[in-house]
């Protein structure tokens, strides 16, 4: 029978696989607790970085519905749960990897996808929600502006010709009959 500390655990961890949208599986062997603290802040508000046993994490997420992460609970392991941003966190935990190489990044799921460690680190290259997102409001914007002068161009033709056509039936029209000239030929 579990123990009720147990149960608190596996129910505290299946919330934090619930109500996140990425989590990230690491081993943490040989950092200290003030890497540890620093890690936690260089991931920011947006993630949550917990330390917790494999066997409880394990039930806690296989409850959650995160089956794709039971292969990465082995050894000393702690979860990063991603509530924001998921590139921001990424971005955080390939940092702090790079500086001190006791962290290693397992793999991890976002939006019930599994991901390996490659696709995190993948993840961490690309430009943030915001970037990406003025970028494609930037693009779209250009593509309105092309689509206007698209549409625009026949009309601006169309009034270019019937000027110069309006001209040149002023001028005297270089071989065309005014109207008045052809009802008389006829």
């Amino acid at each position: 029978m579990a123990s009720p500390d147990k149960v608190a655990a596996v129910a505290e961890i299946k919330e934090k696989f619930q109500n996140s949208n990425a989590a990230v599986v690491t081993a943490y062997t040989g950092l200290s607790v003030a890497q540890l603290k620093d890690l936690r802040r260089s991931l920011g508000e947006n993630a949550q970085y917990r330390v917790a046993k494999n066997t409880l994490t394990k039930i806690a997420a296989n409850e959650a519905g995160v089956s794709e992460l039971d292969e990465f609970f082995v050894g000393s392991t702690a979860v990063a749960f991603v509530t924001g941003d998921p590139v921001e966190a990424a971005k955080g935990l390939r940092d702090f990897a790079k500086d001190n190489p006791a962290l290693v990044i397992k793999g991890g799921v976002l939006d019930g996808k599994a991901l390996t460690a490659d696709e995190i680190k993948k993840l961490a290259d690309l430009e943030s929600r915001e970037v990406l997102l003025a970028k494609l409001a930037g693009g779209m914007k250009a593509s309105m502006a092309k689509a206007a002068a698209t549409f625009q161009a026949p009309l601006t033709k169309f009034a270019r010709t019937a000027d110069a056509l309006r001209s040149k039936v002023e001028q005297g029209g270089a071989g065309t009959p005014a109207p008045a000239e052809a009802e008389s030929a006829e």
